[in-house]
């Protein structure tokens, strides 16, 4: 089979299309979007626990990933991978970061995720400086967005284009080949945003570089309407692998160690959506969303885990930790991924007294479709791009939404019920034997919160609502179309707590949570093949409490705490297939892997009235399991066999601290920021992720740059 070609849009007519004086956009028309949270004042009628990160955090931390951007928000556990944050696994409450898959994903409020509803995995992210925000809301506002509400949604606000000229250039650059080139040009409604970016990430044989394009357009429509066009492409070439590596190779040649040097990953995502907004007779707004993105990856690779092996005797060189040369093997696997979604969604907001009470109901329906296309291509040789088709796989899904809830406004109570209906229909077909099979999935989810605003500077909230997660469609249908008996993830999920500003510059969050599983899923393929899927009961209580302060012109600080004591199997996790304990031999009562019991982000700043901002982080990770088990030592560990004590894939992980600087600089006289920031600053060397194998964080990373608006 030959290689693939990449064929790249025609970006300068798509440019042109979006260009100012394409549409006539009219003087203070809003830009059309769906935001979760939006205006502060909306706070006090949220029946869930909110938090929003603004433009002046993301810029005076200078935050090198969305992974740094999103621990400073309480509940949020986000693990690196590859040192850039390309891939960021990110994990709300206690459930597992890998791949984020238990959690919604917006941008703009338009599902960002390649697959939300057939595979909800996280290949790819939109680079943290293309966001001017980032909201993050748990609870039973959930139902208004889906498909996944085990856990919480992140949506991603992009800039609004301004309405007069403006534009901004901004350069930095580091250690470990860094370098970021930036630059924003707008007007008239229009907003063209230009990123080329490149680093060596966190390992030995790493390099990855892409480059991001993003337009958007605010065009009034007159009559109360306007709309606003977006169109993003995205391209990642990066040298990467994605097995880690064992304890004996960890303790033998360090935590940067990679002998992987011909593992490629090669990634395009194009995205289009339109927004509608329109004010109808009444005063309801009618906003409709309309979206449609492409997404293919090829990633060719030697090894997908540490006990993957191409050829013999390589995954026991490995476990012994000796050195070994994958490119002795003569061998690799392309997994080339292609997938397409589109959708429409309209949404409605109405204020009434329909039970003569006054009230505002959010309404509205989803169409999805989205297809996926997998193959698995085997080359003879390290460099090979042409090989032995092994998988030929056409997945489908398409969904419905219903959803809607309605806030009753009881003068300072405001109560809240809400209930979303998804139907799903998946099909899988293997095209090497033309086997095929269908089903579908049909799931009401309701909730009820409430707040009440205590006094002008407290809310109390609460609520409740059933966690969904529909199964992956290669879960659910195996590649001979056979079913397997899976279910989708199902838990009731608690919360209350507190929203206050008992002082000056003084914000305080604090929210007490009770996820219960009836069913969780351990999703089982990690590309590799070799951990089968899992289920069981399973229970997460805890704390999140987060705090900002700001003293104008002078101290600051803000903290993000979260504790959670229980993170527990409630019962023994088998796999699905048969009775057999999961991996790592579960037992009820253990910890869920990769549910630290402690997470903090603590920092404090210092602004001078000469332009000067200041300021340190620190983040700590508490100790962690990576198995059902909760194996301490993997290599004295009976339970495990010879091959799992060395794989490095069990064992505990230690806690950790790390701490960021940053120094900003502002010269307005001359629309000039000059900055300098090291993250890890004591160089730290710590383990994230056993999940293939060990994975280190980022090592101490120094950057300097400048900003310059126009």
């Amino acid at each position: 089979m030959s290689a693939r070609i990449r064929r790249r849009p025609a970006l300068p007519l798509l440019i042109a299309a979006l260009a100012p004086g394409a549409g006539l956009a009219a003087d203070n028309v809003s830009a059309p979007r769906v935001d979760i949270i939006g205006h502060r004042e909306n706070l006090d009628r949220i029946p869930g626990s909110a938090y929003t990160i603004d433009r002046d955090t993301l810029e005076s931390t200078r935050v090198f990933t969305t992974n740094e951007a999103l621990r400073k928000i309480p509940g949020i556990n986000a693990r690196d991978e590859e040192g850039m944050g390309l891939r960021p696994n990110i994990g709300i409450r206690g459930l597992n970061p890998t791949r984020s898959t238990k959690l919604t994903l917006l941008e703009d409020g338009i599902p960002l995720s390649y697959a939300p509803y057939g595979d909800n995995a996280t290949y790819y992210h939109p680079p943290i400086e293309r966001f001017d925000r980032i909201e993050v809301l748990k609870g039973a506002g959930q139902v208004l967005y889906g498909p996944q509400t085990v856990g919480g949604v992140i949506n991603y606000v992009t800039p609004t284009p301004p309405q007069d000229f403006r534009g901004s250039i901004a350069l930095s650059s580091g250690n470990r080949g860094f370098f970021n080139a930036r630059a924003q040009l707008g007007g008239d409604g229009f907003l063209l945003d230009l990123m080329r970016k490149h680093s060596d990430g966190a390992r030995n044989n790493t390099h990855s570089e892409l480059s991001d394009v993003n337009l958007k357009k605010v065009v009034a429509l007159g009559g109360q309407q306007a709309v606003t066009l977006r169109l993003s492409h995205y391209v990642e070439e990066s040298r990467m692998t994605y097995s880690g590596i064992t304890d004996a190779e960890y303790r033998n040649f360090g935590a940067r160690y990679n002998p992987f040097r011909n593992d490629y990953f090669d990634a395009q995502r194009t995205g289009a959506s339109a927004t509608h907004d329109v004010t109808l007779a009444g005063g309801a707004k009618l906003t409709t969303n309309l979206y449609y993105a492409t997404f293919s990856r090829d990633w060719w690779r030697q090894a997908s885990t540490t006990t993957d092996s191409q050829c013999a005797g390589f995954t026991a060189a490995r476990g012994a930790g000796t050195a070994v040369n994958p490119d002795a093997c003569g061998s690799i696997q392309g997994r080339l991924r292609d997938y397409t979604q589109y959708g429409i969604e309209p949404r409605v907001r109405v204020d009434h007294a329909a039970l003569g009470v006054a009230s505002e109901l959010d309404a509205g329906l989803r169409l999805h479709r989205e297809e996926q296309k997998r193959l698995q291509v085997n080359g003879t040789s390290a460099s090979a791009r042409a090989g032995t088709l092994a998988e030929d796989n056409l997945r489908e899904t398409t969904a419905m939404a219903a959803f809607a809830q309605n806030r009753f406004l009881l003068g300072n109570l405001t109560i809240s019920p809400g209930l979303r209906y998804e139907h799903i229909d998946n099909t899988r077909t293997n095209r090497l034997t033309n086997a095929s099979g269908s089903t579908s999935l049909g799931q009401f989810i309701p909730s009820l919160g409430a707040t009440w605003k205590y006094d002008a500077t407290t809310t109390i909230f609460g609520g409740v609502h059933r966690g969904f997660a529909p199964p992956r469609t290669e879960d659910l249908i195996n590649s001979n179309a056979t079913f397997t008996d899976v279910g989708a993830e199902k838990s009731w999920n608690w919360e209350a707590g507190v929203r206050a500003a008992p002082m000056r510059g003084l914000d305080m969050q604090a929210t007490a949570f009770r996820n219960d599983f009836q069913r969780l899923i351990s999703v089982g393929s990690i590309a590799g093949g070799n951990t089968p899927l899992s289920q069981g009961e399973a229970l997460f209580q805890g704390v999140e409490i987060a705090g900002r302060y700001g003293d104008p012109g002078g101290f600051y600080s803000t903290a993000a705490l979260t504790w959670l004591p229980t993170a527990e199997q409630s019962t023994v996790f088998t796999q699905v297939a048969n009775p057999v304990l999961a991996a790592g031999n579960s037992a009820a009562g253990n910890r869920l892997p990769y549910a630290p019991r402690k997470t903090a982000t603590i920092g404090v700043g210092y602004l001078h009235a000469s332009g000067l901002d200041v300021n340190v982080e620190a983040v700590h990770v508490g100790a962690q399991f990576s198995d059902f088990g909760n194996v301490a030592d993997a290599a004295s560990d009976a339970r495990l066999t010879a091959t799992e004590q060395q794989s490095g894939q069990f064992g505990r992980i230690s806690a950790f601290t790390v701490f960021n600087a940053t120094a900003n600089y502002n010269l307005p006289q001359y629309k000039l920021t000059l900055f300098l920031t090291v993250k890890n600053l004591a160089d730290k060397v710590y383990i994230v992720d056993r999940t293939r194998g060990i994975l280190p964080g980022a090592p101490r990373l120094i950057q300097a740059g400048l900003r310059w608006d126009f």
